[in-house]
């Protein structure tokens, strides 16, 4: 039966809500799409009045949908070229959704994302609906078949699981990440270690993915010194370099998962975002993303954005 344009109505009426879960979930936006675009498929293919509540019902054949290429998708990064970070998404993305508490901002940085890959797929459901959601543990259950009490227990190890490879992350608005953003590129070009060691965590790290279609290095630079180093070079402009990218990249200060960001922009294109990791100690983590099938969902947003002037270009 086709569905009324009541029907769709309804469907579109979650569509972002479905989107924003789907991409705490996978770590991916093209791969959230495809999730949607298959729940919409399956509300297509029911009789929509005979579902009693639209909402749990579509949260549900989307969440299981999800499990589903958890799955795989483990099986995939087994093979994949390189370190595995996630797609970021940069301010302004609707895909990013709620923001409006402190666990929900806490869900969609792109260190938690990057850490959820540590938890199995009933783990990620759990803590996404729970903690970025605020779905009760009965609505959990009924959407994992599974118990309250096992709900309660899965959040409880994937919380730990986070927290024991969590840094303590200091809660900033827009202005002061741009404030953080412009201090630590103006180190960097400033061509020396010293200002950028200051910024750092004794302990900080870098990690790269390429994906295998850009250089990045395999293994992460640990260490204060050995960060510095790498970020010295990365934005200091070198034929070379540009010859591999296509040119001198335009470099600006922005917010991607909520966190400060470096974004890269060469001809309109945005060809790398660096999120920085930071706490009251400074700058524990730099993950940069340069695999440009992470990116083309931020171009099309930076395409969109009002991003003014570059700081810099490298």
């Amino acid at each position: 039966m086709p569905l009324t344009a009541d029907d769709v109505d309804r469907f579109e009426a979650s569509r972002r809500r479905l989107q924003a879960i789907a991409y705490r979930l996978l770590g991916s936006a093209g791969e959230a799409e495809d999730a949607v675009q298959e729940t919409f498929l399956r509300w297509q293919a029911a009789d929509p009045d005979r579902i009693e509540i639209p909402e749990a019902w579509l949260t549900k054949v989307l969440t299981n949908l999800c499990l589903n290429e958890l799955a795989s998708a483990r099986a995939r990064r087994e093979t994949y070229v390189g370190q595995w970070l996630p797609e970021p998404l940069l301010a302004g993305d609707p895909m990013l959704g709620p923001a409006d508490t402190a666990e929900r901002r806490e869900s969609l940085s792109y260190a938690v994302l990057t850490l959820m890959e540590r938890l199995s797929p009933s783990e990620r459901a759990v803590y996404v609906l729970r903690e970025a959601f605020d779905h009760p543990h009965r609505e959990i259950a009924e959407i994992l078949d599974i118990t309250e009490a096992a709900s309660q227990q899965i959040l409880h190890r994937a919380k730990k699981h986070v927290a024991d490879g969590r840094a303590r992350r200091t809660e900033i608005d827009a202005a002061a990440a741009r404030r953080i953003v412009e201090e630590f590129l103006a180190a960097a070009a400033s061509g020396r270690t010293e200002p950028l060691v200051r910024l750092l965590t004794a302990d900080a790290v870098s990690v790269g993915d390429g994906g295998g279609k850009v250089p990045a290095r395999a293994k992460a630079f640990e260490g204060a010194l050995a960060v510095a180093k790498f970020v010295r070079g990365l934005f200091k402009p070198s034929a070379s370099k540009h010859a591999i990218i296509g040119g001198a990249p335009e470099i600006y200060s922005w917010t991607a998962n909520g966190d400060p960001a470096v974004v890269a922009v060469l001809d309109g294109r945005v060809v790398g975002i660096m999120c920085l990791e930071v706490t009251a100690e400074g700058v524990t983590a730099l993950r940069n993303q340069v695999n440009p099938d992470k990116l083309e969902r931020a171009t099309a947003q930076w395409a969109a954005s009002d991003h003014g002037k570059p700081l810099f270009t490298a």
